[in-house]
């Protein structure tokens, strides 16, 4: 659905500059439901914009963490807390997926999160990528004045759908933390947008959050890669 004769874009690099070269989106859905989810309707309508209005069409990697993703557990927290140079064969085995997670959130320009709202808060298997994501070293680092997100110049979307909760308010656990857990790992350019209330509202709720996709902002192709 790109231009049919697009044009090269620039993009800027760590001070080098990239030409000819799409945005990077990272899609990461959440949902139970592969059919009917409003949170994953809203994606795919982000992607449908991003593939129309850019330049050159984005490169999409789609991570369906709905499928299952292991929890951190007692093997893990030992091979991450050991030091790089000193992981023996079984450590780097244990770590491998995340290490995957990891560098597909640092080549992304954009990262696209669809989750919808479970007993006021995000599904397990959303906070299991982000536990398998949120690294020492690799996506944070501590500093004598706490704690620095090293993938900064990125921006996110956090699209949402929930039965009852309204965005926002005082049982709204979800949409918060997510800010914050992005923020924490530098990044702070975060649009939320939520089909809430959709057991109240009816169709009313995706409609409206629909069209808050059709009119969000998105992000400057000039800008593309400035993190990595």
């Amino acid at each position: 659905m790109s231009d049919n004769n697009p044009r090269p874009i620039e993009a800027h690099e760590g001070g080098k500059t990239r030409t000819g070269e799409g945005l990077n989106v990272l899609r990461v859905d959440a949902s139970a439901r592969s059919e009917g989810s409003s949170s994953r309707k809203l994606g795919d309508r982000l992607l449908e914009r991003l593939h129309e209005e850019s330049q050159t069409a984005p490169s999409v990697k789609h991570r369906d963490v709905a499928k299952g993703l292991p929890f951190v557990d007692e093997e893990w927290v030992g091979a991450n807390f050991t030091d790089p140079s000193e992981r023996t064969d079984r450590q780097k085995q244990v770590l491998e997926l995340s290490d995957d997670l990891v560098g597909e959130l640092r080549e992304a320009d954009v990262l696209i999160i669809g989750s919808p709202i479970y007993n006021f808060g995000i599904p397990a298997s959303l906070k299991a990528w982000i536990d398998l994501i949120a690294r020492a070293r690799e996506t944070f680092r501590y500093t004598e004045n706490g704690p620095v997100g090293l993938l900064e110049g990125k921006k996110a979307y956090v699209l949402m759908a929930s039965g009852g909760t309204r965005l926002g308010s005082e049982i709204d656990f979800a949409s918060g933390y997510l800010r914050h857990i992005l923020g924490f790992v530098g990044i702070h350019d975060v649009e939320v947008i939520a089909a809430d209330r959709g057991m109240a509202r009816g169709g009313e709720a995706l409609e409206m959050a629909l069209a808050e996709v059709d009119q969000v902002e998105l992000p400057s192709l000039q800008l593309a890669g400035t993190s990595h």
